[in-house]
């Protein structure tokens, strides 16, 4: 998902280019998932004829200025993107549209030619970003409930101090809030937190002095030096995890140092266990349940409650059906739920992004294998026991006959 540096890259990319310049023909996507809560006729009327004045962008958010309102405002999602025409913007893989593709691209939701030749347009995949038509898109919802800009608002040692001791859940969590600070989403915040040697699970209470003072300093680093390469990660630092952050479990590592993935804040998080380690009491707490795991797995008591769980489970299916629901019933209450997931996804507020990474596609492929092994386990146990009863019921009706 684009992130500050991506935003911030098409921010300025506009700012070079199309400063000053009128709009001489405008193009709006018949989307009104995208497009929100203004018809194509009325947004390309507000667009043709002004000119552009100014870019402006706040965590995720970018909205341009005209010289007279409405402005048009984007929230970019999971795969947004500005591209101008023969202007080299940002490479975010996800929202990649080929030089060769056609132009403007299908996935275009707004498209706009100056009065100089120059056109640049928004696509967007996914359809998880937003496209509106503000009279002052800083003064509303999503931007208006932002909190400090992590480039354009820092807080200094002693702010991001006093504020983070205060609050006791995890760091990365904390960090993914939007309206805590914005702009730092998924990737960001794993660097960020790599680069400081925090784990991301670790309360933002406890961390250590040293620990907000290495913080600070790496969110500056992170997003300033993804900017100096105009948000291109090909040309990160090669010391960066984010390099590593898509591949498998078990094949990731960043200077030799294997990375792990766990899920903090709902989204999938690349650490190193060797560097970013939890202490005081969670470290307590984490080398404590690790321990009961170790002495479960080895006298035996875990596999027998897993086995007899299973006894269980496959009883359970082999019982009347009386009392279950109608079929399809619990697919269409997962299928509702999945659907206002998607829709609220992009909320301003959502901790995003990440992302919605590769990482999170491994993640979820590894589940879903583990899941088709159980399922072939407990079906397997089923047949199984049904042979079992249906030998036994023809045994039993063989004595019968033979009394």
């Amino acid at each position: 998902m684009p992130e500050l540096p991506e935003v911030e890259a098409a921010r300025r990319a506009i700012e070079e280019n199309c400063l000053g310049k009128k709009i001489t023909k405008a193009l709006i996507a018949d989307d009104p998932k995208v497009i929100e809560g203004v018809s194509r006729a009325d947004f390309e009327g507000s667009l043709v004829g002004k000119t552009i004045v100014s870019a402006h962008r706040k965590g995720k958010n970018l909205w341009l200025r005209l010289d007279s309102p409405p402005f048009p405002s984007f929230q970019f999602g999971m795969t947004g993107a500005i591209y101008i025409k023969g202007v080299a913007v940002t490479k975010y893989k996800r929202s990649a549209v080929k030089d060769t593709d056609e132009w403007p691209s299908k996935y275009s939701k707004l498209f706009v030619e100056l009065d100089d030749g120059l056109e640049f347009s928004f696509t967007d995949k996914r359809r998880f970003a937003r496209v509106r038509l503000l009279k002052d898109p800083a003064s509303v919802p999503p931007i208006s409930e932002l909190g400090p800009d992590a480039l354009l608002e820092p807080m200094t040692g002693d702010e991001l101090f006093e504020s983070l001791s205060k609050k006791k859940i995890a760091i990365k969590t904390l960090l993914l809030d939007q309206s805590y600070i914005s702009g730092i989403g998924n990737w960001v915040a794993d660097e960020v937190l790599y680069q400081a040697r925090i784990h991301p699970e670790q309360s933002a209470a406890s961390l250590s002095k040293e620990n907000y003072g290495n913080l600070h300093k790496s969110i500056k680093e992170v997003i300033e030096k993804s900017l100096e390469v105009g948000a291109d990660s090909s040309q990160f630092p090669s010391n960066w995890i984010f390099h590593s952050r898509e591949k498998k479990p078990g094949k990731a590592f960043v200077d030799g140092r294997k990375i792990d993935f766990i899920t903090v804040g709902g989204r999938t998080t690349a650490y190193v266990p060797e560097l970013q380690k939890l202490s005081g009491q969670q470290a307590a707490r984490a080398g404590s349940k690790q321990a009961n795991k170790r002495k479960g797995h080895g006298d035996g008591v875990k596999d027998d409650v897993n086995e007899a769980a299973s006894d269980e489970e496959v009883n359970g299916s082999v019982q009347s059906k009386k009392g279950r629901k109608p079929r399809g019933q619990g697919n269409k209450s997962s299928a509702k739920r999945k659907s206002k997931e998607s829709d609220d996804e992009d909320n301003a507020n959502d901790s995003e992004d990440d992302d919605d990474d590769d990482n999170d596609d491994h993640h979820d492929e590894d589940q879903k294998n583990k899941t088709r092994k159980v399922t072939n386990n407990k079906q397997s146990k089923v047949e199984k026991t049904s042979k079992k009863t249906v030998q036994t019921s023809q045994n039993s009706k063989k004595k019968k006959k033979a009394k």
